[in-house]
Formats: structure tokens, C-alpha cells, sequence
């Protein structure tokens, strides 16, 4: 049996529409990603009669108090590698924003999805989100012989501020330390593709040269994720210099691909423009796909342009012919 996409263009438009309403209006995201892919019960319950197994809950890290979870989605049939899926909107997170509806793709060609749910805005600030993502990832790797994939093959993939943190993980990735207690620390976060939507990636020339958009601005509505540091101009210069991927970027970045609506006013077509133009020259492999007309949103055609990222996986993962 395969999984059927159940949500209209219409309605997803609709949800993600009220996300960013609820943003604007209380100056937080409450569901973000999670309306942007999650549907009502009625309908995502239509796609689990798909040949997959889904392992809820499984605990990769801690904070004090809390638990850090991911969820495992595995195929009948394993391609042997694992794909690590960013749940977030707004640097927001919730295990009630994981629906399988979106990796139909993912789970059609064997891959195994890790999606990862992160500690959430405005309790924590995208710094201590960005640790959160590299104790998964050594998570994933650590147990990567557990849940059948290659442990030097791992892909990521997210939309906008998942996007954000995709490519985070793609020019910060590393190992950890030798020295560490834990075995799971001594991982490396290195990821080998990433494949994500319209990301921000420089939040110091956000649309325009000199733009700061770090906690003000047009994501003025996100700066408890920001945290104390967009507080005056100064710190807003230097955290937004440490979280902005663009200035990261090396010929070590791994084959990124990137899709943007040039109508998109919330993370502005320039982010992904520059980031790609950066990424080619030094010499990385980077590709950007452009959607004319398109806004921050789902758009017509879009579960086909999660073919492109299983396309841009099989390419650079599995090493299959370019499609």
C-alpha cells in the first residue's frame, strides 16, 4: 500500500496562514512547522496503513527537567540510510507537529526518518536549540548499527527555521569531544547532505545589505528565540554573526540543495541567493531551486518538490546517477 497526501494545497495554505496570524498577533509561534506539514486527525490517519514502523519518543538527550525526543520512522524496505528531519517553525517544536504525511517520499525510497523535536522558543534560544540538534545527530550515529543505516551517510533536511538549523548542522557539524563521559558526546554531528526551504541564513543582511533582523525588524515577532542578546545593537552584531550559517561556510559544506519563492516576505529569496553563491565559490557543491511567485508557504506542486530533496539524497547519500 502506498501513503496518500491527504491535505489540499487550500488547507494547508489556511494553516500555515493561521500560524503566522497567531505569531504576529502574540508575538510568538505556537505551532510554526507543525501547521505548516501537520494536518487533522481525519486526515493523517488516512496514511497509516503505509508499509512502515514508527517508534515514538525515543529519548536522545536531556536538559534539566526535560527530555529531549526524536521519533523513528523505518521502512519495510531500508535503502540503509537515515535522514534526520527538522521539526521546527519559528525555532518552535512539539512531538504533536510530526506527521508522516511529509516523508512519503523519504519512506517510498527506504530511507529512515529521524524526526528530531528540539527545545522550544521562548524557554530556549536558538544557541541551546543549535546543541540540542548536534546531541541528536551523535544520537542518531551512536545507534546507527541499532537502526540499520550507515553511520557516515547521514542527511538532513528541515523548512525555514528548520531549514536554518539544516544548514547550521551542514557548516557546523563536527566531532565531539574525545575526553566526554558519554559516548554519545564523542560522536561526530557531521552531516554528509542537506536538503531544505526557504532557510534563513544571514541575520545581518537580512534581504538587503545591513539589514538586522535578529530579534527586530521583520523577526521581531521571533526575538524570544533570539534571547537577551538582541537586546542592543552590539550583541545583535555578534550573536547574529554566530548563528547565521553564511559565514560558516567552507569547501567542506556537504551538497546542499535549497528550494525559495521569490514572492517570500518573511525570509526573503536574498538569504538563500547569498548563501549559494557563497557555498560555489569556495568550491562546495550548493544548488538553489527558485519557485516564481511563491510565497513562505505550501504551494501547489510542493509534495513534488520533496522529490527534489530524495532526488538531491540519492545523489549525494547513496550515490545514484543524477536525476
Amino acid at each position: 500500500m502506498t501513503i496518500c497526501w491527504p491535505l489540499s494545497q487550500e488547507r494547508m495554505q489556511f494553516l500555515l496562514q493561521c500560524a503566522w496570524l497567531k505569531a504576529a498577533t502574540r508575538r510568538w509561534v505556537v505551532v510554526g512547522l507543525a501547521l505548516l506539514f501537520i494536518g487533522s486527525s481525519p486526515l493523517s490517519s488516512r496514511i497509516y496503513a503505509a508499509d512502515f514502523t514508527r517508534t515514538e519518543d525515543v529519548i536522545y538527550g536531556r536538559r534539566p527537567g526535560v527530555a529531549l525526543t526524536l521519533d523513528v520512522f523505518q521502512p519495510a524496505k531500508t535503502n540503509g540510510y537515515g535522514l534526520v528531519f527538522m521539526v521546527s517553525g519559528g525555532w518552535f517544536s512539539s512531538h504533536e507537529a510530526i506527521d508522516p504525511v511529509f516523508f512519503k517520499p523519504f519512506l517510498g525510497r527506504g530511507y529512515t526518518i529521524f524526526a528530531v523535536v528540539h527545545g522550544s522558543q521562548p524557554k530556549y534560544v536558538i544557541t541551546e536549540i543549535t546543541e540540542d540538534i548536534h546531541r541528536s545527530i551523535r544520537f542518531i550515529r551512536h545507534n546507527a548499527g541499532k537502526y540499520g543505516i550507515a553511520a557516515d551517510h547521514l542527511g538532513i533536511l528541515g523548512a525555514s527555521a528548520g531549514g536554518h538549523l539544516s544548514l547550521t548542522m551542514g557548516v557546523h557539524g563536527g566531532p565531539g569531544p574525545k575526553d566526554d563521559k558519554d559516548p554519545v558526546n564523542r560522536e561526530s554531528s557531521a552531516v554528509q547532505a542537506v536538503a531544505c526551504f526557504f532557510p534563513p541564513t544571514d541575520f545581518l543582511n537580512y534581504g538587503k545589505p545591513g539589514e538586522d533582523a535578529v530579534g527586530v525588524g521583520v523577526l521581531a515577532n521571533f526575538k524570544p528565540g533570539f534571547g537577551p542578546r538582541s537586546e542592543t545593537a552590539e550583541s545583535r552584531q555578534s550573536l547574529g554573526r554566530e548563528i547565521s550559517p553564511i559565514y560558516d561556510v567552507t569547501s567542506n559544506l556537504p551538497p546542499t540543495l535549497i528550494i525559495h519563492g521569490d514572492a517570500d516576505t518573511l525570509v526573503p529569496i536574498q538569504q538563500s541567493e547569498t548563501f549559494v553563491a557563497k557555498a560555489k565559490s569556495v568550491g562546495a557543491t550548493a544548488k538553489l531551486v527558485v519557485r516564481p511567485g511563491e510565497g513562505h508557504a505550501i504551494w501547489k506542486g510542493f509534495d513534488q518538490d520533496l522529490g527534489l530533496l530524495a532526488d538531491w539524497f540519492d545523489q549525494y547519500l547513496r550515490g545514484l546517477p543524477a536525476k
